[in-house]
């Protein structure tokens, strides 16, 4: 039986592929992962040195869940795309990785009642399509390192909808001026 990743002897893993507009040189692909690496949602020189770290010619690299807007956070030092600071920052990133001949897409995230009153603009609750809370099973982290209960969120009302569509389709463009592609599946 031939084995799944190989095509007449030649590994499949490690042979190029098309993808849309982008030829890679091998099909290994970074996956999105928190890494922590921003402060007040600005990725630091570290996040620019972790992906370059991971990039290769002709390779493909997802970033981590990065926030669209103030009331996306959930989760401590997670970079946003929302202001221009955010988006100078990521030019760096984008630079380091460019450099090595990678190419980055970029996943943007609002994590919806999955946050804490701590990471919201004046403490305010959580957005969601519901005001139900996350199960009392969950715990979220906090910035001091503590865990807490996610509290119960506040349900959008359907104006505030549009609102949240252009906060994405801001991130988006921010995250076009800063050299980024999208991923849209957060």
């Amino acid at each position: 039986m031939a084995d799944a990743t190989s095509q007449g002897g030649h590994t499949t893993l490690f042979s190029p592929y098309k993808m849309g507009k982008f030829n890679l040189s091998h099909r290994v692909v970074l996956a999105p992962m928190t890494r922590c690496r921003a402060l007040n949602g600005v990725p630091q020189p570290a996040l620019a040195e972790y992906y370059a770290q991971r990039s290769t010619a002709g390779g493909f690299l997802i970033s981590e869940g990065t926030i669209i807007s103030d009331t996306g956070a959930g989760f401590p030092h997670v970079p946003g795309i929302y202001n221009d600071e955010q988006v100078e920052a990521w030019k760096k990133v984008v630079d380091a990785v460019h450099a090595k001949g990678a190419i980055i897409f970029c996943q943007l995230w609002h994590v919806g009642r999955s946050s804490h009153e701590v990471y919201q603009p004046a403490g305010g609750a959580p957005i969601s399509s519901t005001n139900n809370p996350v199960s009392r099973r969950w715990r979220i982290l906090l910035p001091d390192g503590s865990y807490g209960f996610y509290p119960k969120p506040r349900a959008l009302e359907t104006h505030e909808i549009s609102q949240v569509v252009e906060q994405y389709r801001q991130a988006a463009l921010n995250a076009i001026r800063a050299g980024l592609f999208l991923y849209l599946r957060a």
